[in-house]
C-alpha cells in the first residue's frame, strides 16, 4: 500500500514527502539525485527495501526540490537552502530528533544537516556517497571535470530511453531483478 503524499513550504517551494510505519524512533531517508515518492512504491525492490525501513522505525522520505513530486526550481539552489528541506520536511512530520541516511547526492546534504542541527541527529547513516565529486589534488577519487561532463550530456541526451537504464540502472542499483529494472526505467 503506498502511502498518503504530503506537502510542506520551505522558502517559496513545496516539498513532498512520505511519513510511513510507526517505530518508537525516526529515521530521515535523503535520497539521492533521483527520486519520486509516489514511483519508488511501484519499484518492487524499492518498495521492499523502504518497507523494510519502516518496519523497525517511523521512516519520512522526501523528494529533494527540483526531484519527484517536489517544486521545481529556476536557479540551483544552495546546498544549505537544500539542507533546510530536511528541517521543513522533519517539523512537518513532527519528528523533532531523527536518524538521517543521506544516499549518494543525499550524503552532503545529511552531513550538513547533523552539522547544523547536532541536537535534531540521533545518527548518521551515509551510504554510497562521497564527499565531493570532481577530482583534487587532495581528492584523487572524484571524476575529472572531461568525466563528469562526459556522463552528464550522456544523462541529459539518454535519459528516459531504455538504451540509457540498461546502462544506468546496472550501474546504481546491480541487484535489482527485472521486474524493478523495468518498474524504475518507467
Amino acid at each position: 500500500m503506498q502511502p498518503e503524499t504530503r506537502y510542506t513550504r520551505s522558502g517559496d517551494v513545496s516539498i513532498a514527502y512520505q511519513v510511513v510505519g510507526d517505530g518508537p524512533h525516526d529515521l530521515v531517508f535523503i535520497p539521492g539525485f533521483v527520486s519520486n515518492v509516489e514511483m519508488a512504491w511501484l519499484v518492487p525492490d524499492y518498495a521492499a527495501y523502504l518497507g523494510q525501513l519502516a518496519s523497525f522505525r517511523r521512516l519520512i522520505i522526501f523528494d529533494k526540490r527540483g526531484t519527484g513530486m517536489s517544486d521545481r526550481f529556476v536557479d540551483a539552489p544552495t546546498l544549505e537552502t537544500r539542507m533546510d528541506d530536511v528541517r521543513a520536511v522533519m517539523d512537518a512530520a513532527g519528528s523533532s530528533r531523527a536518524a538521517t541516511l543521506g544516499v549518494s547526492e543525499g550524503g552532503p546534504m545529511s552531513i550538513l544537516f547533523a552539522a547544523t542541527y547536532p541536537e535534531r541527529v540521533s545518527a548518521l547513516i551515509l551510504v554510497s556517497t562521497s564527499p565531493r565529486t570532481l577530482w583534487a589534488h587532495d581528492y584523487p577519487f572524484g571524476d575529472t571535470s572531461e568525466e563528469y561532463d562526459r556522463w552528464t550530456r550522456r544523462a541529459v541526451e539518454g535519459w528516459g530511453s531504455s538504451e540509457f537504464f540498461d546502462e544506468f540502472i546496472p550501474e546504481v542499483a546491480p541487484g535489482y531483478d527485472t521486474e524493478s529494472r523495468l518498474a524504475l526505467g518507467e
